[in-house]
């Protein structure tokens, strides 16, 4: 009990900071997609272009967060060493990067398109650079429990953002209307991310001058060992993520860009509402990882990982349940633009791939802790390699529904993949059957919110799609929350 309520609380946490700023993050989506109307294509362009940053980042940390955890909880590894052994070798990567890309600055913007903005891309090589360097600072704060101030920097970085493209895309254009013209350019959004990114930056600049640097290279060879699968698994792990975005205007249409554009920003624009379940699942790594690879005996391992996948399943689906009971709500709330709308029908899909995704990272201790890091990499290409597929064959006709369902296909295939293996390599009896439990409720209640008539009021839909939501949440009381805490709330509200 005592595991489950730390890792509760952690999670707390780190979901209090991930709710509440992918919520003000979110406000960014009703901000670009009133002031760039699919038709502009302006969305499409944000999509793509974060997609590529998305991947480049990945490659940038190249699995040193994981690995950082790994060898500062070994007892034979000093801590202070191997941060700044690891934080040199993602700063070392980072400046290469910069360098490099700062040369082929041109033709990578004609590459993306953009041969008119090449400080858009500058914009970006920048901010994903000093995202790699900060995501191992950030590493140092969860492995410290320093919760707090994660949260605090988390929360600084996005609501300065929100408010710079508030003021350049929503109040200037209303107090300045004869000079609208000047507004509402997306690359904007992009030079917005660079100032508050290096915002963060500097204030991480006194911690990193106190540090005592000690770079050892025997540390960073084994780390470089550990690690390197764990690039592989990233990258395939990133590209399951973004690779429909990246390819989605070079197969579907190919010979109109705009068209592409148009049918990319709807997509990107839906899917943000299907990636709120990413919200509980960022956190729950947050809190997780450090909890995991913090055990000392194999017994304790066993007994938190089955524990955390059971709370993950049964959290998600309540998570799946309330964003699909409220969609109508949340549609109104963060896409403004009815012309967007089509698009919702992929958010089920892509939430039912965020929720596999998280299996496949509870899954992945087996092989991390074991240093068979090979496992994953080789799970992560396979996966890869299906989605792709998916999404090579069926854009051209399905468009982005293509690649909804190429997410599940991609995902699942590491599911499987991964479980299969890990029984026969390193048993974790996981508890199958309580978890179908709840799968079967959730699908059951979900089938029955699909037949509510759309001709109801908003308000009823709403209501009735809520009380469905509730009876997921009686189902988990009585089967999961211990009788005596069950009796205790039920005193304090008789009081």
């Amino acid at each position: 009990m005592g595991k489950t309520k730390a890792l509760l609380k952690d999670t707390v946490i780190y979901g209090v900071s991930s709710i509440v700023g992918r919520f003000l993050n979110y406000l960014l989506v009703p901000i670009y997609t009133e002031s760039m109307p699919p038709a502009s294509g302006g969305y499409g362009v944000i999509t793509e272009v974060y997609a590529y940053t998305a991947i480049v980042l990945v490659m940038l940390t190249f699995g040193m967060e994981t690995t950082f955890f790994r060898f500062v909880n070994k007892d034979d590894e000093d801590a202070g060493k191997v941060f700044a052994t690891t934080f040199t070798l993602v700063s070392m990567a980072a400046g290469a990067f910069v360098i490099v890309a700062m040369a082929c600055l041109n033709p990578i913007s004609t590459f993306l398109g953009h041969p008119d903005h090449p400080e858009w891309v500058a914009s970006m090589i920048l901010v994903t650079a000093m995202d790699a360097v900060q995501a191992i600072l950030f590493a140092r704060l969860r492995y410290e429990h320093r919760a707090i101030r994660f949260m605090t920097l988390k929360m600084a970085f996005i609501i300065s953002n929100v408010v710079l493209n508030s003021i350049y895309f929503i109040l200037l254009p209303k107090l300045l209307p004869e000079y609208a013209a000047y507004f509402g350019h997306v690359g904007y959004a992009f030079i917005f991310n660079l100032v508050c990114t290096g915002g963060i930056m500097l204030y991480f600049v006194p911690d990193i001058l106190r540090t005592k640097w000690s770079f050892d290279k025997a540390l960073a060879r084994r780390m470089l060992a550990y690690t390197w699968p764990l690039f592989v698994l990233g990258v395939a792990g990133i590209l399951n993520q973004v690779c429909d975005k990246i390819i989605f205007k070079h197969i579907y249409a190919p010979g109109n860009l705009t068209l592409a554009e148009q049918e990319l920003g709807i997509y990107g624009a839906c899917v943000k509402i299907a990636m709120l379940m990413a919200l509980f699942t960022q956190a729950y790594r947050f809190a997780i990882e450090p909890m995991i690879f913090g055990e000392k005996r194999q017994q304790d391992v066993t007994q938190t990982n089955v524990i955390g996948m059971k709370f993950f399943i049964i959290s998600t689906l309540f998570g799946f349940l309330c964003v699909m009971g409220w969609l109508d709500v949340l549609r109104n709330l963060f896409i403004r633009d009815a012309d967007y709308w089509p698009g919702l029908k992929v958010v089920p899909i892509v939430m039912v791939a965020e929720i596999l995704m998280g299996i496949y990272f509870n899954l992945s201790f087996w092989y991390k802790l074991i240093d068979k890091t090979i496992y994953g990499a080789w799970f992560s290409l396979a996966g890869c390699a299906v989605l792709l597929g998916v999404n090579w064959f069926f854009i051209p006709e399905y468009s982005y529904m293509a690649c909804a369902w190429a997410g599940v296909a991609g995902y699942g295939t590491c599911v499987v993949l991964s479980y299969v293996i890990g029984q026969r390599v390193n048993p974790t009896h996981y508890p199958l059957a309580d978890m179908a439990v709840y799968v079967a409720a959730a699908a059951v209640i979900f089938g029955i919110m699909q037949l509510v008539p759309e001709t109801w009021p908003l308000w009823q839909r709403t209501a009735v799609n809520t009380l469905l939501i509730m009876v997921y949440v009686a189902i988990f009381v009585r089967r999961d929350v211990p009788k005596e805490a069950v009796e205790t709330i039920m005193k304090r509200f008789r009081r």
